[in-house]
């Protein structure tokens, strides 16, 4: 990643002993717990490839998740940690535009996601460099937000943030301009993102360990009549 650049990625990450709690009925505190930082590494080490990134910084008070992120040559923040994915984002917004860096904020449980996936996100940035954003794959969560300033809008994420950020940037005088990139789209929160994982092709992390825990054959069967990818 060259220094020249301006850009800055923002991860949030949640103590890992409190994520995923959809997928409680499937997975136990400790598979869970797994589940997160093995996410987590390769959405790290997709943007720790991505050559148009000056930067990353991991916004968590989680130990493991920092020491992670160090191993990827990501900065560590705890402020605003605390303060759910919303309080993270804005923390680090604010600390990005004081130090004129623009922001790519993206969540860490998006394992598809590769450094082709991002460069093309920030590529489409180019022709609207003020308000980037990625949708969750149904369409009400915000997946990626590349904002020129690092605050140039209020974020507030939710599960159904998408169009709230839409409104929130023409409200800013920002005509947002909004990029499909299926692999972004692909967050895992519920079971039912599990089994589509599980119907995709991929040399991730995260497609290793549920091989590894035979996870599909359980999901797949109960959600698609067994149909596996």
């Amino acid at each position: 990643m060259s220094p020249n650049r301006k850009i800055c990625a923002v991860v949030p990450v949640k103590d890992f002993t409190q994520a995923k709690q959809r997928l409680a009925g499937e997975l136990s505190p400790e598979a869970r717990n797994r589940l997160a930082c093995t996410m987590l590494e390769d959405v790290l080490a997709a943007l720790a490839a991505t050559p148009e990134l000056a930067a990353i910084l991991v916004v968590t008070v989680d130990k493991s998740a920092a020491a992670l992120a160090r191993r990827y040559g990501a900065e560590v923040s705890t402020v605003g940690a605390r303060d759910g994915h919303t309080g993270a984002v804005g923390a680090a917004s604010r600390l990005l535009a004081s130090n004129d860096r623009d922001m790519m904020t993206v969540p860490g449980d998006i394992p598809l996601v590769e450094p082709s996936d991002f460069s093309r996100l920030i590529a489409a940035h180019a022709d609207a460099p003020s308000f980037t954003i990625v949708p969750a794959r149904d369409a009400q969560g915000s997946n990626a937000i590349l904002c020129s300033a690092a605050d140039a809008v209020p974020l507030r994420f939710g599960e159904d943030s998408f169009y709230p950020h839409l409104a929130a940037a023409r409200a800013q005088g920002i005509e947002p301009k909004v990029v499909a990139l299926p692999h972004i789209q692909l967050d895992i929160d519920t079971p039912d993102d599990l089994a589509v994982l599980r119907t995709l092709r991929s040399r991730s992390r995260t497609h290793q360990l549920l091989d590894h825990w035979r996870i599909d054959e359980r999901i797949l069967s109960a959600r698609f009549g067994g149909r596996s990818g």
